[in-house]
């Protein structure tokens, strides 16, 4: 047993009346959970730890399946998939969720936020909100994960803005919007599945790329593009969630118990994450990786390139009332922190 299912061990009663419930029931629900993490990582591990969890909690009459690894597609053929109902539940980054809904854009703002405490603050104000938004569409958030903070990666070494602007970038398939926002700020974006990343910076597709270093690492795509920019350009997202028809499949006296069980192996996860994203930088950096640290002027230019494209991102990529929350959330803590 893994240490997050160690650690989130629900107590023996609730157990008992899960299996006496799911006699009575009858029928099982069996959920079919598709991710694009890496088979064998620690968000895999945590997937598995929930699905045991709640096998535990509904005596067996609830059953999750995860499909890791990307073998059911990346974050926007699964979001796809649960909109067809060829899936009943995904674990997906940020670029997933926004294809629900663009509110979830307002906790990706590049620069908005400097450290993981204020992270933590603005997302813990605006969850709310945005599990409401998410509801709205057919979808219940279980947990929310952290993917990492993310890097520019690059085959030849960069140190500004403008000189990422000279490579092909990769972004992401399946939003029209995101890619002609990037043309507008003046980016040679390449839209490409994240399963065909590596091999299109292999055959020069591709000469750069955004990521969290734990991905880059486990994804091996940063031996392809061995130079990272040590410029945390934006917190990037995770959560899990279900549709509501499936939600609606289990028995409603086993909600709070489940809901419990996939928050604390979120919980439990995100500290890991946060752990092995920096980890991820040394190792890398050990079997090659060039990391290019900034000095004052260069991350003085980033950020001011950053806050220039605001008034664009600004009701474009993210809608304008959630992006001047997230502002004022921003200048709330950072007086807090003056204070």
């Amino acid at each position: 047993m893994s240490k997050i299912a160690r650690r989130s061990l629900l107590q023996v009663p609730i157990y008992m009346a899960g299996g006496a419930f799911s006699r009575l029931w009858g029928s099982p629900a069996r959920i079919k959970l598709g991710t694009g993490a890496p088979t064998g990582s620690s968000w895999h591990d945590a997937l598995n730890d929930m699905a045991q969890e709640w096998r535990r909690i509904s005596g067996g009459s609830v059953t999750v399946s995860v499909y890791a690894g990307g073998v059911a597609g990346d974050d926007t053929e699964l979001v796809r998939k649960i909109q067809r109902r060829g899936m009943d539940a995904i674990a997906v980054s940020g670029i997933g969720l926004s294809r629900i809904d663009d509110g979830i854009d307002c906790l990706n703002i590049p620069m908005m936020v400097d450290s993981y405490e204020e992270f933590d603050f603005i997302r813990g104000k605006m969850a709310p909100k945005l599990e409401a938004r998410i509801e709205a569409k057919g979808f219940k958030v279980l947990n929310w994960a952290d993917v990492g903070w993310v890097h520019f990666f690059t085959k030849s070494p960069v140190r500004t803005v403008d000189d990422i602007r000279k490579l092909k970038l990769w972004i992401s398939t399946g939003d029209p919007e995101t890619e002609r926002l990037y043309k507008d700020l003046r980016f040679q974006v390449i839209p490409l599945p994240v399963t065909d990343m590596l091999t299109s910076l292999q055959t020069g597709l591709i000469e750069a790329f955004q990521s969290p270093p734990l991905f880059a690492m486990l994804e091996r795509t940063y031996q392809a593009a061995n130079n990272m920019v040590n410029v945390r350009w934006a917190p990037l997202i995770g959560a899990t969630i279900i549709s509501e028809r499936a939600w609606q499949s289990i028995p409603a006296t086993m909600h709070d118990a489940m809901l419990n069980a996939a928050k604390k192996s979120g919980d439990m996860l995100r500290d890991e994450i946060r752990r092995l994203d920096r980890d991820a930088v040394v190792q890398m950096k050990n079997r090659g990786l060039n990391v290019i640290e900034p000095d004052a002027a260069m991350l003085a230019d980033w950020r001011r390139q950053a806050e220039e494209a605001y008034p664009m991102l600004r009701g474009k990529m993210v809608p304008a009332d959630l992006f001047d929350e997230v502002k004022h959330l921003h200048d709330q803590y950072l007086a807090s922190q003056r204070s």
